[in-house]
C-alpha cells in the first residue's frame, strides 16, 4: 500500500471513529464525550445491556433462584474447595454399610472451618441415638495452621487425637484432658508434613500410613508412605520402601480413613484423586505387612454409590471413612461427601467471565452490522498530540504506529466488505440478526448460570436440624409409558425421595428396570381401574410423608423441596402446588385463576400435594367416605376433591396450604393420552362433586389468603397481578350470577319473585359479548335490585336450542306473574335498547307471584350437539 492509499485510508477511518481526538486535551476532559461524538454508538450499546439485563432478571427469577440455597439458612457455607457433608452408616460388616435410619452415646470428630480466619479447625458433635440425631458441642481443637482429619483413638486409659496439621510442617498428637472438648499437645511424633495419617495395631506393632505432603504436581496426592513403632507414642521408624507409591493419584495412595481389622485381614481406605481431589474411596485387602513388605489387592467397597448428581449430599465425591466395630458386633461408619468438584468456584467464575467476553464481542457484531458501530478498530485513537503538543507515548513508537494503522485499516476495509453483503433489510440478513439476537441471549444465561446459579444443586432444607425423605406415588397406565420414564429420570433425582411408587391402573405393567432411576421404583398393579387407588392404604410406604404427583407434571426439585419442608412444618395439612377457590350459591368449580383473583384458596388439588400417608389414606378408606368413594367410581373423577372435604370437616383448624412453584409443565399437553381433555366437560362434572360432597360432608373451610408466608412461598407477584378472571367470569356483585343449568335457571326464576330478571346468553369466543359485557356489569351495579343472570352458551347448549338461542349476545326479561316480557339480540352500539328495555319494565307495582314463560315449556335434558351461535354483529 503506497503512502497515498494510507493517508486515505486513515482519513475514512477517523471519519468513522472519531474517538481519537479523545486524548487531544486532558484539560478539557468531558465525561460524556462518548455520547456526544457517538450518540448512535452509545444508545446501541446502552439497549444491549438494558436488554441483556432483563433476559438475565427473567432467566435468573424463573430458573436460577429456584435452586439457590436460602440465604437465612443456619449450616456449613461452600468455599473454593466445596461444601462437605458427614454421612453415618450401619452394617453388619464394613463392607455392607447403608445410611442408618433411627441408645449408644456417639462423639464425632470433624474438620470445620471458620468464616473469620479460613482455616480448619476441630468440631464435636453427640449423638445419643446411634447417630439419628446430633448436637455440635463445639470446637475441640483451635490452632494457628489449619487442622484436619482428626485421628482419635484410645491407649492405656487415655484418648489421644493425632489431627493433620501439615502447615505447622509437623505430625502432632494430643491427649484429652477432659473429653471431648479440651485437648493439650502431648508430643511431636513425626517432624515432617504428614497428611491424612492413620495408625493401627498389626502383629505386634503399630503402623502409621501417612502421605508426604511437601511434594508437588501429580505427586502431590499421589504419595504413601509407612512408619512402624512399638508403641503409637514412638520413636516411629520408616519403612524399607517408602516411599510404598509416588505418582498415581488415582490408584488410592493418599488415605481415606481408618484401616480396620475383618475376619482376619486388614484393609487399608484410600482416596482416589484422579478427576478431582478426593473423588472417591477405594478399598484394598493388605496381604503382606512387615518392616520389609508392603503388598495390597484392591476389593469392592460395597457402598453404593447414588446417582442423585449433584443434589445428593454426597453425589459427586466422598473421600474419607471411618468404620468401627460395635460392641453389639454390628459396625458403624462415618463418611463425609460434597456435591462439587474441587475448585468448582473458581471454574464457575472463570466460564462466566468467559460468557460475558463473548456476549460483548457479539453485541459488538450485531452493533457492525446494523450500522450502530462504524468501524471494528480505531487506529488512530490518540494518535493526535495533546495541548501542550506532547505526542502520546504510543505513538512516538514508529515500530508500534505504523503497524498498527495499517492492520487495523485493513481489518475495517474487510468488516465494511462484509456489512455491505449482509445485508440487513434483506430476509437473509434479518434472519442472521434473528440468530445473533438469539445466540446472546443464550451467553446471557449462560453468563447467570455460572455466576450466580451457586454450585448448580437442588438441596434438601433443613427443619430443626434434621433432613427427612417422603415418597412419591403416581397413578399411570400403558398409554403414559413415556411421561411415566420422563418423570422417574427426573424426580428420581430430587435430594429427599426416597421411593417412587407406581399405581398401575390399567395395561400390562412395564418392568422397574426399564426405568432410569436414582430410587427404587415399586409398581403396584391394581385389579380396578379406579382412582380411589390413589389413596388407598399401603402397608409398604416406610415415610410418613407421601407425594401424590400426577405422571404428566414436571416441576424443578426445589420446589419439591420446598414443598415438603411446608409440609414437615404442617403435617397435619394438605400441602400442595395448585390451589382452588369452591365458594358461591351453589358451589362452581373453577381454575387457579379465579382463586387469584379473590386473593385466597380453600382446595388443593392432590395430584401434586404432600400428606401424611397414614392419616389421609385411612381417613379416605374409612366407612364415613364409602358414598364419597362410590360417586367417584361413578363419575371417574373427583377423588382430590372428596379428600379436600374429608380433611376440612374432620379439624376446625386450617387444612392446606399452597406453595408457589417456580415453574410446572403438563406434558400431557404433548400427547393423545390425558385423561381430562374437555375441560368444559371436566369442570362441569367436578362442579357436580362440588354439590354431592358438600350435601354429604358438609362445607370446605374459610378462604386462606395467598401471600401469608413470610417466606413468600405461597405467593408470585408476578402471577399474582397477571392473572386475573377471564372476562366472563367477572361479575358486577351480588345481583349477578352465573347459572350451569335448567335446573339452576328455573330455581333462580322461581325465587326471583316480583324482581325484574335480566337474562344474558353469551359465549367466551364472542368479540361481541366481550365489548358488551363491562356496560351490562356497570347497568347492574347501577340496578341492584334487578337479578342479572349470565349463561354460557358453550356449556348449556341443550337449554339454549330449548329457549331458540340462535345468535349472540341475547337477552331475555323476565318478571313475576308475567314471564317473559321480551327478548332480543343487541351488541355494545345498541346498547340503549337494553336502557329502554329497563326503563319499560323496571316499574313498581306489588308481586303477582313467581315467574312464568320458562316452566311450561317441554324441556328436554339432552340434545345433540349444535354448532356454536353465531355472534352478533349487529
Amino acid at each position: 500500500m503506497g503512502e497515498k492509499d494510507l493517508k486515505a485510508s486513515d482519513s475514512r477511518i477517523l471519519e468513522c471513529f472519531p474517538a481519537a481526538r479523545g486524548c487531544r486535551s486532558r484539560w478539557r476532559w468531558n465525561p460524556f464525550w462518548l455520547l456526544l461524538r457517538f450518540p448512535t454508538a452509545v444508545s446501541f450499546l446502552i439497549v444491549s445491556i438494558l436488554a441483556a439485563g432483563l433476559i438475565g432478571f427473567a432467566y435468573f427469577s424463573l430458573v436460577v433462584s429456584s435452586f439457590l440455597p436460602d440465604p437465612a439458612a443456619i449450616g456449613c457455607r461452600p468455599d473454593s474447595e466445596g461444601s462437605w457433608s458427614i454421612g453415618i452408616y450401619y452394617g453388619k460388616s464394613p463392607f455392607s454399610l447403608s445410611p442408618i435410619e433411627l441408645g449408644n452415646t456417639l462423639y464425632l470428630f470433624f474438620e470445620t472451618k471458620s468464616t473469620s480466619t479460613m482455616q480448619g479447625d476441630i468440631g464435636v458433635a453427640r449423638s445419643a441415638d446411634q447417630g439419628a440425631t446430633w448436637e455440635f458441642l463445639g470446637i475441640a481443637l483451635d490452632e494457628k495452621w489449619h487442622l484436619s482429619y482428626p485421628f482419635v483413638f484410645g491407649y492405656d486409659h487415655q484418648i489421644y487425637m493425632m489431627p493433620e496439621g501439615s502447615k505447622n510442617g509437623e505430625l502432632q498428637l494430643y491427649r484429652a484432658t477432659r473429653f471431648p472438648l479440651e485437648w493439650t499437645l502431648e508430643k511431636v511424633l513425626i517432624r515432617k508434613p504428614l497428611v491424612d495419617a492413620s495408625l493401627f495395631q498389626y502383629e505386634g506393632y503399630y503402623w502409621l500410613f501417612a502421605s508426604d505432603f511437601s511434594w508437588f504436581g501429580t505427586e502431590k496426592n499421589g504419595e504413601l508412605e509407612i512408619w512402624y513403632s512399638s508403641s503409637p507414642l514412638g520413636p516411629w521408624k520408616q519403612h524399607r520402601r517408602n516411599p510404598i507409591y509416588r505418582g498415581d493419584r488415582s490408584l488410592g495412595t493418599r488415605n481415606g480413613g481408618r484401616p480396620f481389622i475383618y475376619e482376619g485381614s486388614l484393609y487399608r481406605l484410600a482416596q482416589d484423586c484422579g478427576g478431582t481431589y478426593g473423588q472417591r474411596i477405594r478399598a484394598y485387602k493388605v496381604e503382606k505387612l512387615s518392616k520389609e513388605e508392603f503388598r495390597e489387592v484392591p476389593v469392592k467397597l460395597g457402598i453404593k454409590e447414588s446417582k442423585k448428581g449433584r443434589n445428593a449430599w454426597n453425589g459427586i465425591r466422598y473421600h474419607h471413612l471411618d468404620a468401627q466395630q460395635l460392641p453389639s458386633g454390628d459396625w458403624i461408619a462415618v463418611m463425609d461427601g460434597d456435591r462439587v468438584p474441587s475448585g468448582h468456584t473458581a471454574w464457575r467464575f472463570l466460564l462466566g467471565c468467559t460468557f460475558v467476553l463473548l456476549l460483548f464481542l457479539q453485541v459488538m457484531l450485531m452493533g457492525f452490522l446494523v450500522g450502530a458501530i462504524n468501524c471494528i478498530v480505531p487506529p488512530s485513537c490518540c494518535m493526535a498530540v495533546s495541548r501542550r503538543n506532547e505526542p502520546c507515548w504510543f505513538w512516538t513508537r514508529p515500530q508500534f504506529n505504523l503497524k498498527a494503522r495499517k492492520h487495523s485499516s485493513v481489518m475495517n476495509r474487510y468488516g465494511s466488505s462484509i456489512r455491505g453483503r449482509a445485508n440487513i433489510k434483506t430476509c437473509c440478513g434479518k434472519l442472521v440478526l434473528c440468530l445473533l439476537a438469539f445466540v446472546g441471549g443464550i451467553l446471557v444465561c449462560m453468563a447467570v448460570h455460572f455466576l450466580f446459579g451457586g454450585n448448580g444443586a437442588e438441596e434438601a432444607y433443613v427443619y430443626r436440624g434434621q433432613y427427612s425423605q417422603f415418597t412419591m406415588l403416581t397413578m399411570t397406565y400403558e398409554a403414559r409409558l413415556w411421561n411415566l420414564k420422563l418423570y422417574i429420570k427426573h424426580y428420581s433425582r430430587c435430594a429427599s425421595v426416597r421411593e417412587i411408587v407406581i399405581v398401575w391402573n390399567k395395561g400390562n405393567p412395564p418392568i422397574p428396570d426399564e426405568f432410569d432411576s436414582a430410587v427404587p421404583v415399586r409398581i403396584r398393579v391394581e385389579e380396578l381401574n379406579s382412582l380411589n387407588n390413589r389413596f388407598k392404604v399401603d402397608p409398604l410406604i416406610r415415610t410418613r410423608a407421601v407425594l401424590e404427583l400426577d405422571d404428566d407434571i414436571m416441576m424443578t426439585c426445589n420446589d419439591i423441596e420446598k414443598g415438603f419442608m411446608v409440609w414437615r412444618e404442617h403435617p397435619e395439612r394438605i400441602v400442595g402446588f395448585y390451589p382452588r377457590l369452591v365458594d358461591g350459591s351453589p358451589l362452581k368449580y373453577r381454575n387457579d385463576k379465579y382463586a387469584r383473583g379473590k386473593n385466597g384458596y380453600n382446595v388443593i388439588l392432590t395430584g401434586a400435594a404432600f400428606m401424611d400417608s397414614e392419616y389421609a389414606f385411612k381417613k379416605y378408606w374409612s366407612e364415613e367416605a364409602r358414598e364419597g368413594r362410590d360417586f367417584v367410581d361413578e363419575s371417574f373423577n373427583c377423588e382430590d376433591l372428596l379428600l379436600n372435604f374429608l380433611y376440612a370437616n374432620a379439624s376446625s383448624k386450617r387444612t392446606v396450604e399452597y406453595v408457589h412453584p417456580a415453574w410446572a409443565i403438563d406434558t400431557s399437553k404433548l400427547s393423545t393420552a390425558a385423561i381430562s381433555r374437555n375441560t368444559q366437560m371436566h369442570y362441569k362434572i367436578r362442579t357436580t362433586c362440588l354439590s354431592k360432597f358438600s350435601k354429604m360432608y358438609g362445607l370446605l373451610q374459610q378462604k386462606w389468603d395467598f401471600g401469608s408466608r413470610k417466606d413468600g412461598w405461597d405467593v408470585n407477584a408476578l402471577v399474582a397481578e397477571t392473572e386475573r378472571p377471564n372476562w366472563w367470569e367477572r361479575n358486577a356483585g351480588p345481583n349477578m350470577i352465573d347459572i350451569h343449568s335448567m335446573q339452576e335457571f328455573s330455581h333462580e326464576l322461581s325465587q326471583a319473585g316480583d324482581r325484574l330478571v335480566i337474562v344474558e346468553f353469551y359465549g367466551t369466543w364472542c368479540a361481541s359479548c366481550r365489548a358488551l359485557f363491562p356496560k351490562l356489569c356497570k347497568t347492574a351495579a347501577e340496578n341492584p335490585d334487578i337479578l342479572f343472570i349470565k349463561v354460557n352458551f358453550d356449556e348449556n347448549k341443550s337449554m339454549c336450542k330449548q329457549l331458540n338461542i340462535k345468535v349472540l349476545p341475547y337477552f331475555h326479561f323476565y318478571r313475576g306473574a308475567d314471564g317473559q316480557l321480551e327478548s332480543f339480540s343487541c351488541n355494545l352500539a345498541k346498547f340503549q335498547k337494553i336502557r329502554d328495555a329497563i326503563a319499560k319494565h323496571h316499574t313498581a307495582r306489588c308481586s303477582m307471584g313467581p315467574a312464568v314463560g320458562v316452566g311450561d315449556r317441554n324441556i328436554k335434558t339432552r340434545f345433540p350437539e349444535e354448532k356454536p351461535a353465531e355472534a352478533s354483529s349487529r
